[in-house]
């Protein structure tokens, strides 16, 4: 389906914002991975690549393989997951 410029009626309204969110949402997406993999060549290029910044622990390979970019072993993931959720619960309780 072809972008409109001028939408004719609110079904077209809410179909044109609807694909506007998702572009920008995936434009943000993408520069994300692009900011995640950039950090993961220097890392490469300092000899830091494949090692937790958080534990210093090596990464497992079958992470690796599968995100490439990953900063931190899954156990120091799964903290970092957790420290965000309590932070946004905290934030909300405020």
């Amino acid at each position: 389906m072809g972008r409109l410029e001028d939408p004719s009626d609110e079904g077209d309204l809410s179909l044109h914002s609807h694909e506007e969110w998702i572009f920008t949402n995936r434009n943000m997406l993408d520069a994300q991975i692009l900011r995640e993999v950039k950090a993961a060549l220097k890392r490469a290029a300092d000899g830091g690549f494949g090692v937790c910044l958080e534990c210093g622990e090596p990464i497992s390979p079958k992470r690796l393989e599968a995100l490439p970019w990953a900063r931190y072993c899954v156990p120091c993931q799964e903290m970092q997951g957790q420290s965000a959720e309590q932070g946004e619960a905290a934030e909300a309780a405020s």
